[in-house]
Order: structure tokens, then C-alpha cells, then sequence
């Protein structure tokens, strides 16, 4: 058995693991919020973009400036976590089999929005060359027909056990037909982790630290060599963040054999800097729940009450739901 069966035959085990377990609320939020950070941090720092992690989040949460940095720098950065948005959105709206060249186009026209905003989401029309590499991409003259073969291949998908090698494939084409003047790897890798979203796997990166074994293994395949260094490094990045789930859950679990910590309402409220009648209001409706009472009738919440009133703050705030969408999108 090859080492890459191996590691395939390990992904296909933990994604069914993970399928089978029914994950806390509020663990998911918060993997899910660090994974988007994470992903828009590594997709711009391999692209040369210097914002550290933390200046990443401070941006994206909070829509701050940051002292020393560029406005293109600073504009990736949001760019980058708007077009996550959309991958998101277009992975609940639409199967596999349903991308289209219009979808991709969306992505790569938020990349380069108030960047390049004559070339944004759309198809270059001149040969480009990618400095420090010895790939050199089609000829412009043949961008549309290679991208209508790739989402060909792309809609004529079927089997759910081909998402994954899809998803990597898909990655491969796009940065290597280079269709776009700029944000071909960031559009790329938004590509492969869109695909990913829609067969239920967890957003995949690339380390920063790995920027160089990434391009070496692309280069390698893309001058006629063994695409297998891709491969491998691509299986290792989704099955890094499947660990991430499991590994979650494993000490979630631990947890549950210790005693378990709770708050009073008006312990809670101070923790979470909300008025008590504002949790009493969204644990009437459901969206918080109560884990026992105390002799005299207080209710008593435990710790994930916490990041699920985090987690309510941001849903109405950032994203204007209602509290009646947000107790459906809970359930």
C-alpha cells in the first residue's frame, strides 16, 4: 500500500468518525471562527501579504486599520474573509454538481475588489509569467476553453467518495491554467475548500511555514513531473483540520467526567457583560439552556452558555438575524 493510500484510507476513517458525532453548539462556532481566521491569514501570508495572525483577526472582527501596513495589505485581508462568506453561502445554496464559471468569477471578483477593479472577476487577456517559477501558464487565447473543461469535470461529479480528490484536482487546474491577471491561489484555494464545504469536510490551509513545499510541489507536477509531492501535502492539510475536530471533541468528552462549573444568571450576565433580563429573555426562548437549579429554584448554566451568548452577539450584530432565525440556525 502506497503512503498516500495510507494517508487517504485515514482521512475517509476520521471524516466517517466525524460524520458520526454530534459536535457541541458552541465547539463548532468557535473551531469554525478559528479556522476562518486561520485560513484568511495563511492564504494571504503565502502570497507575501505581512499581517501577523493576530493583526488578521483585528481586521476581519473588528475592521480595524493596522499602523504600518498597506491599504492593499489591509484589503486583502477583507477581501479574503468577504469571498469566505460567499464560499460559505454558495456551499448551503448549491451541490458540487452545480458550480458554475459565474460562482468562481463572484470569488475572484471580491479578492480583487478596490485592488484591481478593472481586472476583478474576470479572465486575463494577456500571457503572464510567475515570478521566481519555471511553470509557464496556457496562452490567455485558451483560458475560457481549459475553464470550461475544468468545470466540466467539476458538474459531471457524482460520487460523494470523489470529493476530496475533486476538491485537490480542482485546486491543482486553477493555479496552474493561472486564469486571472492576479489572486489566481487565493481564488484557488477558496475553489478547493468551497468544494470541500459541500461534502462536509472542515476548512482546510496551508501553513505559512510550508509556502515553499507547496510551490516546489506544484511546480514539480506542472513541468511534468509527479504530482504525488501535491498530493500528499494536500491529504496532510485536510487531515490536519479533521484532527482539529476530533482532537476537540476527544477533550470535550474528557471534560465531562470532571465536575461540572456553574453560573448563576446573574454570574453569567457579568461574565458575558449582558443584563440578566436579556439571558432570562434567550433562555425563555430556547437559545440558552439551563443544566440545573439550585434548592431555592436559581437556575445554574454551565461554561458553553458563554460562547453560545458570544456566539448569539455575533449572529445579531454582525450578521442582523433575528433571534428567531438565530434559535433555527442552533438547532
Amino acid at each position: 500500500m502506497s503512503s498516500l493510500t495510507k494517508i487517504k484510507d485515514r482521512i475517509i476513517e476520521k471524516k466517517q468518525k466525524l460524520d458520526g458525532i454530534i459536535l457541541d453548539p458552541s465547539l463548532v462556532f468557535n473551531l469554525k471562527e478559528w479556522l476562518r481566521i486561520e485560513l484568511t491569514y495563511t492564504s494571504n501570508a503565502l502570497e507575501g501579504n505581512t499581517l501577523t495572525r493576530q493583526e488578521t483577526k483585528l481586521v476581519v472582527e473588528e475592521g480595524l486599520s493596522i499602523g504600518g501596513k498597506t491599504v492593499i495589505e489591509i484589503l486583502e485581508i477583507k477581501n479574503h474573509a468577504e469571498a469566505l462568506n460567499l464560499v460559505h453561502e454558495i456551499s448551503k445554496n448549491k451541490k458540487t454538481n452545480e458550480l458554475t464559471e459565474y460562482d468562481l468569477l463572484a470569488i475572484h471578483s471580491i479578492i480583487l475588489n478596490g485592488i484591481n477593479d478593472f481586472e476583478a472577476g474576470k479572465y486575463r487577456n494577456v500571457r503572464v509569467r510567475i515570478s521566481g517559477s519555471m511553470t509557464i501558464p496556457p496562452n490567455h487565447l485558451k483560458v475560457s476553453e481549459l475553464m470550461t473543461e475544468m468545470f466540466d469535470q467539476i458538474q459531471s461529479y457524482a460520487k460523494p467518495e470523489e470529493a476530496l480528490d475533486l476538491a485537490i484536482e480542482s485546486h491543482y487546474k486553477l493555479v496552474t491554467i493561472h486564469p486571472f491577471v492576479d489572486g489566481n491561489g487565493r481564488t484557488a484555494r477558496l475553489l478547493l475548500n468551497l468544494i470541500l464545504l459541500q461534502n462536509n469536510f472542515p476548512l482546510t490551509f496551508i501553513q505559512k511555514e510550508e509556502r515553499k513545499r507547496y510551490l516546489a510541489a506544484l511546480e514539480k507536477a506542472q513541468i511534468g513531473g509527479s504530482k504525488n509531492d501535491y498530493i500528499e501535502l494536500m491529504y496532510q492539510a485536510v487531515e490536519r483540520s479533521l484532527d482539529l475536530y476530533l482532537d476537540q471533541e476527544s477533550q470535550n468528552n474528557k471534560a465531562t467526567v470532571n465536575i461540572v462549573r456553574t453560573y448563576k444568571i446573574g454570574e453569567l450576565a457579568k461574565i458575558t457583560n449582558q443584563e440578566v433580563a436579556t439571558i432570562r429573555y434567550w433562555t425563555n426562548l430556547g437559545l440558552l439552556k439551563i443544566f440545573n437549579k439550585t434548592k431555592g429554584g436559581y437556575a445554574l448554566y454551565t461554561a458553553e452558555n458563554i460562547a453560545r451568548i458570544k456566539q448569539i452577539r455575533y449572529l445579531q450584530e454582525e450578521k442582523r438575524f433575528s433571534l428567531e432565525e438565530i434559535k433555527d440556525l442552533l438547532k
